[in-house]
């Protein structure tokens, strides 16, 4: 009685066989083809997208001939009363009592010192005078002014 192998020695140890590498025939190279389909979708849609983030509350403002002042680093506090008297802090109506509650606490998270203030050109000029002295009441003194500069100075 006697064993007999098959040829080639079989087996599988680790003596009588070959082992095999795993992923011998794969290739090494990276396909980005997908990443930068991604990155293009994401690109369009910041690109449409951009322009709807910054408009805020819509308004007519008024048109000047001042020169525009430098760009804060950071994105300025505006108040904004719309063409029906309507108060808004950033993008959300607020009571003129609420508002430099408010502020306040805007101002103690950001390094802005100035509020901006967005009067429509139809309102009337009591409600941006209103605005203006609760804001100086409270303690907050640096008001700016935001208009659009005329494009024919007369």
């Amino acid at each position: 009685m006697g064993a007999t192998m098959a040829p080639g020695g079989g087996g599988g140890g680790r003596r009588g066989g070959r082992r095999r590498r795993s992923g011998a025939g794969q290739m090494a190279e990276i396909n980005i083809t997908p990443f930068v389909d991604v990155m293009l979708v994401l690109l369009i849609i910041f690109m449409v997208a951009a322009p709807l983030l910054t408009a805020g509350v819509p308004v007519k403002l008024p048109e000047t001939g001042a020169k525009q002042l430098p760009r804060e680093k950071v994105t300025p506090l505006t108040v904004t009363v719309d063409a029906s008297g309507q108060f808004y802090f950033e993008n959300d109506q607020v009571s003129l009592e609420e508002l430099p509650v408010l502020v306040r606490k805007a101002m103690a998270e950001r390094d802005s010192e100035t509020v901006y203030i967005r009067g429509d050109r139809d309102v009337a000029y009591k409600a941006v005078a209103d605005v203006m002295v609760t804001l100086n009441d409270n303690g907050i003194r640096k008001l700016g002014f935001v208009n659009d500069r005329a494009l024919a100075e007369q």
